[in-house]
């Protein structure tokens, strides 16, 4: 049976709220204590990563878009214990260029090669306040959750690089 939206925010209740509680504003200091509190590679986050594979491959998520970009939202901040919205994002390329007015953290899962998001390996990635890129995968494909703090993003010049 398919994985719920309700399943699926249980499994991220734990991360979820780790990501709501760092401080974003030195974005090195907040992967590193994500990465303490909640390892990318640990036990929670490989079941994690399983249960979010199998939620794409049913549909459930990533079901909007087209290669090299294909997302859904699972929850609005008011829709989550920890103003933070959930938003999934399979990726093999180039995303669409965005601001982050409250900054952005993504857990990353490599799914196909040795993918990188923005240049980075697959874990946490996290954007401070008032930053701006075209996220990009490289190297293979990405699983990315990223939380944004009360849902803010703000979309560059129509969304162009």
């Amino acid at each position: 049976m398919p994985a719920t939206a309700e399943d699926l925010l249980a499994l991220l209740d734990t991360p979820m709220g780790y990501a709501a509680d760092v401080d974003l504003s030195d974005a090195d200091a907040a992967r590193a204590e994500l990465e303490r509190r909640f390892p990318s590679t640990g036990p929670a986050a490989t079941k994690l990563r399983e249960a979010l594979v199998a939620a794409v491959e049913d549909g459930v998520i990533c079901d909007r878009g087209k290669d090299p970009v294909r997302f859904s939202r699972l929850a609005k901040p008011v829709d989550t214990p920890h103003d933070l919205s959930v938003d999934f994002v399979w990726m093999t390329g180039p995303g669409i260029n965005h601001r982050h007015p409250r900054g952005e953290v993504n857990l990353c899962f490599s799914v196909e090669g040795d993918a990188k998001f923005d240049g980075r390996p697959a874990g946490w990635v996290v954007f401070a306040p008032d930053t701006q890129h075209v996220p990009t995968v490289t190297d293979g494909t990405m699983l990315i959750v990223y939380f944004l703090p009360g849902g803010e993003v703000e979309w560059v010049n129509d969304g162009k690089a």
